[in-house]
């Protein structure tokens, strides 16, 4: 038996050996990759959420004690906020970040450290997303006590555990084993529910719709403070899932009519801009692959065509519109792709139109893949969610390819060519 202080060292250094490394080069790919989270267990937000502050400067991530930020330039982080928290998002206008504790929306300013209560949530309720200028959070409750099956849990009797941090958290880190069961379910007991806004200034609650339809993603233009897009969640060949209202509850409007059964469509979000509604388009279900957009003022829409291993479970687009990225995904998915894992940068290019100059008709258009990051050792039951540093220059996303989760960041100028490094 070794000698304890021997033992102890022998461990440190273990653990030492099995933490990831901070930076590489992908040699299939000639991208240098770097970790930027330090804590195991730290994660990004959700593909859809706004996880950068206001003046570009700090990455917002979570980890098992909190909410922290990291100085993109200096790599520094600093943790902002303590204990079991579910974080909404980065404010666009002020450095507040936005979460729920203990059945409360709050703000805390990330610079400061100043805090504040906003309001107390309706029963059963969840905050999904801020507004462009701060002044209205948006979620929805469920009436009655019909369980929900989201959290797979009816409301909390007095004396009884609490809810897992995962839960408290919204978006689980890890996909639910069974997630294709669960959202049959939930789609079909059409629990009555309600949307509503939450006044940051005032903390009144107003309910602007109500439906039976399963109400979900919630997101707010990023330019627009009045305008909110969400989804009729559900098994997707079964809903007619993308939807805007506006916060006054006004202007109810489906964005995208199905054509062919089991054609699909959803995890959408908006344009750094708020002109365009992009979402993953599949003509029928787990065939054909598109990334389809639709611009709120015209009514225009773009449909740009992937292969089958370049479909990935979520896109994201860069604050210029000229580029987009992908997180991939394994043979499980939809897309049954043989050779889908890997993180994906995209150049969207246009077919030239050399017939009908008519306004209707989808604009077509082909991404340009080129891979980013081997993610042949990630484990696909925790989605990546990738999105664009505010300077562009990067494509950042959680991962577990080394056992536990940290976010990592991957440049998107190539270092080296493929097979080569430095």
């Amino acid at each position: 038996m070794p000698h304890p202080i021997v033992l102890t060292l022998m461990l440190s250094g273990l653990l030492a050996a099995q933490e990831p490394p901070a930076s590489w080069i992908d040699p299939d790919t000639g991208h240098r990759v770097v970790r930027l989270t330090k804590e195991p267990g730290s994660a990004s937000l959700y593909f859809n959420q706004n996880g950068y502050t206001a003046d570009g400067r700090k990455l917002v991530y979570t980890t098992p004690s909190g909410i922290s930020t990291l100085d993109l330039a200096t790599h520094e982080a600093r943790q902002v906020v303590q204990g079991r928290v579910r974080l909404i998002d980065a404010g666009r206008k002020t450095q507040r970040i936005f979460y729920v504790r203990d059945g409360a929306a709050w703000w805390t300013n990330v610079d400061t450290g100043e805090s504040r209560k906003i309001g107390d949530l309706p029963r059963r309720g969840s905050i999904a997303t801020v507004n462009a200028d701060e002044t209205l959070l948006a979620g929805t409750y469920i009436e009655g006590d019909g369980r929900d099956y989201n959290n797979q849990r009816p409301p909390a009797a007095a004396g009884s555990q609490a809810p897992s941090q995962s839960q408290q958290q919204g978006h689980s880190l890890d996909q639910p084993r069974n997630k294709g069961q669960m959202m049959e379910e939930r789609w079909a007991a059409r629990l009555p529910m309600g949307m509503f806004t939450l006044n940051v200034a005032t903390g009144e609650v107003k309910t602007i719709h109500k439906a039976t339809d399963w109400l979900n993603h919630l997101l707010f233009s990023p330019t627009d403070p009045a305008l909110l897009m969400f989804c009729h969640e559900g098994p997707w060949h079964k809903v007619d899932r993308i939807w805007t209202i506006r916060a006054d509850g006004t202007q109810l409007k489906k964005i995208h009519t199905r054509t062919m059964a089991m054609e699909i469509f959803g995890h959408e979000f908006w344009s750094a801009d708020g002109k365009t509604i992009w979402y993953d388009l599949q003509t029928p279900r787990g065939e054909d692959f598109w990334l389809a957009g639709y611009n709120i003022d015209t009514g225009g829409r773009t449909w740009y065509h992937l292969q089958r291993d370049e479909w990935s479970i979520h896109f994201n687009v860069s604050r210029d519109g000229k580029l987009m990225c992908g997180d991939g995904g394994d043979s499980g998915q939809v897309a049954r792709a043989p050779n889908g894992r890997w993180i994906y940068l995209f150049r969207p290019e246009l077919i030239p139109n050399r017939g009908f100059d008519d306004k209707s008709l989808v604009r077509p258009g082909v991404l340009r893949a080129e891979r980013l990051v081997n993610m042949s050792k990630h484990q696909y039951r925790l989605e990546p969610n990738v999105s664009f540093t505010p300077d562009q220059k990067w494509v950042v996303f959680r991962s577990n390819m080394f056992g536990d989760t940290y976010v990592f960041a991957v440049e998107v100028a190539r270092s080296a060519g493929p097979g080569k490094t430095e």
